[in-house]
């Protein structure tokens, strides 16, 4: 099956509609396999050139059994990941082929089972030692950062330092320190933010995009020939950090957690000067400061011999005439040249456009999925910019995945500030959310087709609890959730994640987050293709993988097993609709209601086809578990 664009839709090479419904493969591939990965590891954490990746997400000859898996649930469509550190770890321009060739396997696996995928360069935060994933280790080093003085200086906080246990959602805090604050600067906005900052000779900027973009081209070079292999994303969400910021003197950054330094206390923490900085906390009734700290009361520097403060040198500080410290330009992040600097326009879009360029060069018939910062609004896309793009943007239920609780009765709307009260309301308000993400398209993207590309749930819900008595239902209630609101939308999506590694200890192997909707520790049985699987009775529902006209509506109730959907048939479209039916839910077979066509029904394909018994009009199908029948 082909995957192409007319115009909001993703449509096959028969001119049927397509919904894609797949998932993130996979949260551990943002660690290293060895020699040591995952991110509670401090031991051999610094030696960042030596590492390897190949293995992630599975060892090749685990290949088959989670293709396998992934194709019975349905989950056709996957984005992959790959972190830059993944293929330049070693240092600039010295690229890992081993693992390079171990991806192109993978994908090869993928393709024999029918799956297909699109690559995404995976970052969040900057990189490992910032406490995320993504950028190789010597990008912070080649600036002048000492990696074993980010914690200690307030400039990240990483899980291999900081140890366990790992505070809730900490990790996106990093986005508003200084470290990857600085990085992400000097990568989008360094010839306008930090003109004095240079890289063996070469503009912060662009030696970072260069190495960036040549990374991944080298990877969409390898991938030559392999029909699957759908697009690329440009990164996953990009931060934008400082910048926007009108203000240095003051906190920046939602939510805030914990240590909350102002940039111009970031800035000073890192050269050295002790701060008195703000702690928050975060709950249901809102973020609020709950007291202060010394921070960095030894007084260590960031900045390695040779080198100084970034800002410093691009006079946004200095050190007055009475040795005190004093603020330049409080507005150095928020005024550029004159004027207010917008990121999505003046940074990420022309990035975005380098980017597909140099993928396309390798793959010209690649889609690009773009996607900005979470909750902050589309770039605005005109004629000249790229074709051929996808809306790739991310929604979580937040307040379950913040406190790792499911609250039947509250939910939150962070894109309006509000908490949102009542069973009916959240799934109006949910429903509500997602359909913005399609509005954007309509009004800033030139209606470019939507693909959520993160959604889903944390398993280890009220402290691992299920993990202890075996009761998931929480878990399946909250996915539901999710997943009606995708439904109501006729969304497009890749859930995140499927961990093949993931443990009920240590998760997804990463900072403490347990999102993968598989674990070896719930397989009671190696042979059963479902075992390992969590909260399967929400995940596995039925849909029109391929639809011959406009998919109208689509619904399914978890309690009634119930799927309904809706269609304007295409006259000109001689395929059949193509609806996914999973055994899981109806191990007894199915009932349909079809009044307008004939259908076939295929249980070990798991596949049902309608064909309309008069072309054109609306048509309905209800699918509902057939009854067991009982023996003589």
């Amino acid at each position: 099956m082909t995957v192409l664009i007319h115009g909001p839709h993703f449509q096959d090479e028969f001119g049927r509609t397509l919904l894609l419904r797949g998932v993130n493969l996979a949260g551990s591939s943002k660690v290293p396999s060895g020699p040591k990965g995952p991110s509670h590891m401090l031991d051999g954490f610094y030696d960042h050139r030596n590492v390897s990746f190949v293995g992630r997400p599975f060892p090749l000859e685990e290949a088959d059994e989670h293709f396998r898996r992934l194709k019975s649930w349905g989950m056709t469509f996957i984005r992959f990941l790959v972190t830059w550190e993944a293929i330049e770890h070693a240092g600039p321009g010295q690229y890992d082929d081993e693992y390079i060739d171990y991806v192109r396997a993978v994908i090869q696996a993928a393709g024999r089972h029918g799956i297909r995928l699109f690559i995404d360069p995976h970052q969040d935060v900057w990189s490992r030692f910032t406490g995320g994933d993504g950028a190789p280790g010597w990008t912070l080093e080649m600036v002048g950062m000492d990696l074993t003085r980010l914690n200690e200086t307030g400039a990240a906080i990483s899980h291999a330092v900081h140890g366990d246990p790992f505070p809730r959602m900490i990790w996106p805090t990093n986005a508003h320190k200084l470290a990857a604050a600085t990085m992400f600067a000097l990568f989008f906005a360094g010839n306008d933010l930090a003109p004095n900052t240079r890289i063996q000779g070469e503009s912060a900027q662009e030696f970072l995009q260069r190495h960036y973009i040549a990374s991944m081209r080298r990877l969409a070079r390898a991938l030559r020939g392999l029909e699957n292999v759908v697009g690329f994303d440009t990164m996953n969400e990009p931060v934008r950090g400082y910048m926007g910021i009108e203000d240095l003197n003051f906190c920046c950054g939602r939510p805030r957690l914990g240590e909350s330094p102002s940039p111009l206390q970031a800035m000073l923490l890192a050269s050295g000067v002790p701060q008195e900085v703000d702690i928050w906390e975060i709950s249901l009734r809102g973020n609020r400061k709950v007291g202060s700290r010394p921070l960095n009361p030894r007084g260590v520097r960031l900045w390695k011999e040779g080198f100084d403060c970034i800002w410093r040198q691009n006079g946004v500080w200095d050190i007055g005439p009475s040795g005190q410290p004093r603020l330049l330009r409080p507005f150095h992040f928020n005024q550029v040249n004159g004027r207010t600097m917008d990121f999505n326009q003046d940074y990420y879009k022309p990035f975005a456009n380098r980017y597909a360029r140099e993928i396309r060069a390798e793959l010209p018939d690649a889609l690009i999925f773009i996607e900005t910062e979470p909750s902050t609004p589309s770039p605005r896309w005109e004629a000249q910019d790229a074709d051929r793009i996808v809306y790739a943007p991310h929604w979580y239920d937040a307040a379950t995945l913040i406190f790792k609780q499911y609250y039947a009765w509250v939910a939150a709307d962070f894109r309006n500030d509000r908490l949102v009260f009542g069973p009916g309301a959240i799934r109006r308000s949910f429903a509500a959310q997602l359909a913005h993400f399609k509005e954007e398209s309509r009004q800033h993207l030139r209606d470019a087709p939507v693909l959520v590309g993160e959604f889903g749930i944390p398993f280890d819900l009220d402290h691992k609890r299920a993990y202890r008595t075996g009761d998931f239902s929480k878990q399946i209630k909250a996915l539901d959730r999710s997943m009606r609101a995708m439904e109501a939308n006729l969304l497009s999506s890749t859930i995140w994640n499927y961990t093949p590694d993931n443990t009920n200890a240590h998760g997804d192997l990463w900072n403490d987050e347990d999102l993968s909707i598989f674990s070896r520790d719930q397989q009671t049985d190696p042979a059963d293709i479902n075992s390992g699987g969590r909260a399967l009775e929400a995940l596995l529902r039925p849909y029109p993988v391929a639809t011959a006209g406009e998919p109208l509506s689509l619904s399914f109730d978890l309690h009634k097993r119930e799927m309904q959907f809706s269609f304007r048939h295409d006259p000109a479209v001689a395929a059949p609709t193509e609806i996914y039916i999973p055994s899981f839910q109806y191990p007894h077979g199915i009932s349909v209601s079809a009044p307008l066509g004939e259908w076939e029904y295929d249980p070990a394909q798991q596949t049902l086809l309608y064909r309309p018994a008069s072309p054109g009009g609306t048509h309905w199908i209800k699918i509902t578990p057939a009854k067991p029948q009982r023996g003589r």
